[in-house]
């Protein structure tokens, strides 16, 4: 059963991994993804740092974080990337992850 949480520490390294993962064959994708995450986090970044559980093993991640827009008004945040392991793609994963971040904005 899936289950959406806030990111712990002990997430970084399978956050990564996951990461990587998703992206490894897009096309679309620098594959730079998994470093941009962890840079986020290193900065204290990741306003919004969500994964994704299924069995107890990590299989999506959100990020959110602040953004600068052009008229500087505040309150912005960016999305990404949303990240889920290629075998679990198709099943509303990513879904899930997206609707639980809005709401979490909401929240604040």
């Amino acid at each position: 059963m899936l289950s959406i949480r806030p990111e712990l520490p002990a997430d970084a390294a399978g956050i990564h991994f996951l990461t990587e993962a998703a992206f490894r064959n897009a096309p679309h994708s620098s594959h730079t993804e998994h470093h941009i995450v962890d840079a986020l986090r290193e900065r204290g970044e990741l306003s919004i740092s969500l994964v994704a559980e299924d069995a107890g093993q990590l299989v999506g991640h959100v990020a959110l974080s602040p953004v600068s827009v052009q008229d500087d008004s505040q309150g912005w945040f960016g999305l990404g990337p949303i990240s889920v392991l290629p075998q679990q793609q198709g099943r509303g994963v990513g879904t899930a992850l997206m609707r639980a971040a809005i709401e979490a904005l909401r929240k604040r």
